[in-house]
């Protein structure tokens, strides 16, 4: 009675796991032929100009990094001054889509908002809150 019941639910789990093996290897074999034929195209492309095609994967690799970031810091080197750009406060004040031109809009956008803060505390509590579930420690201190 026991093994009535124990070896069909094990042949079935067994044939589960087959079924599931199969399908990740056919993925994952499809995934690399994609990823060999796209580099056979960047290959030959670049065997025509390299240096576009450096400068191009250079700069399709920084907007992908880019595309998710909502804040930029630059350290201007000049007695420790630090510039912040609150990017997402401006993209919300200029909305996703720029009518007039990226850099018009992007600049007077700028204008309007203040470059950098005059203290830490001019942050506001939701963006700590925020930005403190992208630390590592998690704890509260």
């Amino acid at each position: 009675a026991y093994a009535n019941d124990v070896v069909p639910r094990a042949v079935g789990s067994a044939s589960r796991l087959k079924e599931e093996s199969d399908a990740y290897k056919a993925r994952i074999v499809a995934q690399a032929q994609g990823d060999a034929q796209r580099f056979k195209s960047v290959l030959v492309e670049y065997q025509k100009a390299p240096q576009v095609t450096r400068d191009r994967m250079y700069l399709d690799a920084m907007q992908q990094i880019y595309a998710n970031v909502t804040k930029v810091v630059v350290d201007s080197r000049q007695g420790s001054n630090l510039l912040y750009l609150p990017l997402d406060k401006i993209m919300q004040a200029t909305g996703a889509v720029a009518p007039l031109g990226a850099a018009d809009s992007a600049a007077a956008a700028a204008a309007a908002m203040p470059a950098v803060p005059s203290a830490p505390a001019a942050l506001a509590p939701d963006s700590r809150v925020r930005d403190s579930s992208r630390t590592r420690d998690r704890d509260t201190r």
